[in-house]
């Protein structure tokens, strides 16, 4: 028995350390296939914009997910979710698929793949701090102490940064690149919109959830698209060019992400999904040298190094915590919770 236990929790761990690959791999695979479509130009037109994968990559995962997860579309179960919910899942839809992942790629083409990663981590503490405030979490020192030293880090990855032109002066007086600033205000929007999903989504399917939120995400970012810029914008969104590439972006970074997330969650303990959580900073910076060749700058080495420094304090707490209490399976939270960079 014990031979067999073991064997699901190997199993386990390594669900969540491939979905951690594929989910810190995103950013980096996002930013060399636009540089792929900058070597395919159409009439002069790059077709695998940034605007054209968040498109094309949220359709493209909205079929998958709903080829896997349409037996949970049931009438029965429909139903019973209150027209509260929906309006809460439609809320968090059009924050946590449109204006969450368009602020990443307009990041991503602003600023440095490992500013992105860095500075997104600024989500921990920040779910932190509201999970206390808002819904009483039980937390130790350590845990505190990690969170602190993982803001310092982001900090750092900010002030050390060097001079460029997309530098702008923030009204406290010092510079921030623009793509840092969209990345810290991303960061802000998926912590609230993780919230509001713990507090209020938590009885609602997860298929149901996942599928409806591509779906909200899908069709508001084509709307706001196209009221701001002109349906010209999605002039190329046809090129069998941009849909090869994007299935296959889909299925892997979306989709098989997702589903390895997910499987290692049903065999792992709690601590064991914290812990393999910390490593996805460590797994972006690595793809991003892999994939584009971008080495971590100074700011970034000495950020990024106190970053990890908080995730080994948080670990240490998590460690602590589960010592004085009964180690639990990951909540539903934990399952529709963003680790970093989704890809869509």
């Amino acid at each position: 028995m014990a031979t067999s236990s073991q064997t699901f929790q190997l199993s386990g761990r390594a669900y969540l350390m491939i979905a951690i690959a594929i989910f810190g791999a995103a950013n980096a695979i996002t930013r060399r296939l636009t540089d792929v479509g900058a070597e395919n130009l159409i009439e002069g037109r790059n077709p695998i914009s940034f605007c054209n994968v968040l498109f094309v990559g949220n359709l493209c995962a909205l079929i998958l997910l709903s080829i896997i997860y349409y037996r949970q579309w049931r009438p029965s179960v429909l139903r019973q979710i209150s027209w509260q919910s929906w309006l809460t899942m439609t809320l968090v839809a059009i924050l946590g698929a449109a204006v969450v992942p368009t602020l990443i790629f307009t990041a991503l083409s602003l600023t440095a793949v490992n500013n992105v990663i860095l500075l997104g981590q600024v989500d921990t503490p920040l779910i932190l701090v509201l999970s206390v405030w808002l819904l009483g979490d039980r937390v130790n020192a350590w845990v505190v102490a990690g969170a602190v030293v993982a803001f310092i880090g982001v900090s750092l990855t900010v002030l050390l940064q060097s001079p460029d032109s997309e530098m702008m002066t923030t009204g406290v007086g010092f510079a921030i690149g623009r793509g840092e600033l969209y990345t810290l205000i991303a960061a802000v929007g998926k912590a609230i919109g993780n919230l509001i999903s713990r507090i209020n989504l938590q009885q609602i399917p997860l298929g149901i959830f996942s599928t409806y939120r591509m779906l909200i995400g899908t069709i508001a970012f084509f709307i706001a698209t196209v009221v701001l810029y002109g349906p010209e914008h999605f002039m190329d969104v046809a090129s069998p060019f941009l849909w090869q590439w994007m299935l296959l972006y889909s299925a892997v970074i979306v989709v098989g992400g997702q589903l390895s997330w997910f499987s290692g969650l049903k065999q792992s303990s709690a601590s064991e999904v914290s812990l393999a959580t910390a490593f996805t900073p460590l797994a972006g910076v690595l793809a991003a040298y892999l994939i584009l060749g971008e080495a971590p700058t100074f700011a970034q080495y000495i950020g990024g190094g106190v970053i990890v420094g908080g995730i080994a304090l948080n670990q240490i707490g998590v460690q602590r915590l589960n010592v004085t209490a009964p180690e639990q399976q990951p909540t539903k939270q934990a399952m529709t919770e963003a680790i970093g960079y989704k890809g869509v």
